[in-house]
């Protein structure tokens, strides 16, 4: 997925898309290229229109089964808690709010990169 979306991104800069174009648009966020993936990438997009390729890939994710989608369809929500004592559970909660939150080192990435 890495590679199609250095692909889409070296397509809008309105250049010639190529093998270096794509491996310095993913070496400019720490990632290395696989060239076997690249390859493939290449040969499968040649004299193809990328807006046909999206709207085709659009048509072939809204025919696929919910239960084949991450994260599609969900299951049922649980339980509610028993009422009842619950002592142990509200001294739990109490401790959780007493712990401090560790300050962040960094936010330039906010924990996750882009082609992670």
């Amino acid at each position: 997925m890495r590679h199609v979306a250095a692909y889409l991104l070296a397509l809008m800069s309105g250049k010639e898309v190529t093998a270096g174009a794509i491996k310095d648009i993913l070496g400019s966020v720490g990632v290395e290229a696989d060239e076997k993936q690249l390859d493939v990438l290449l040969k499968n997009f040649a004299g193809k229109n990328v807006n046909d390729l999206i709207s085709l890939g659009a048509t072939m994710l809204s025919s696929m089964p919910a239960r084949y989608c991450r994260g599609g369809g969900g299951g049922g929500a649980g339980g509610a808690p028993a009422a009842g004592g619950g002592g142990a559970a509200a001294a739990a909660e109490e401790k959780e709010e007493k712990k401090e939150e560790p300050e962040e080192e960094s936010d330039d990435d906010m924990g996750f990169g882009l082609f992670d």
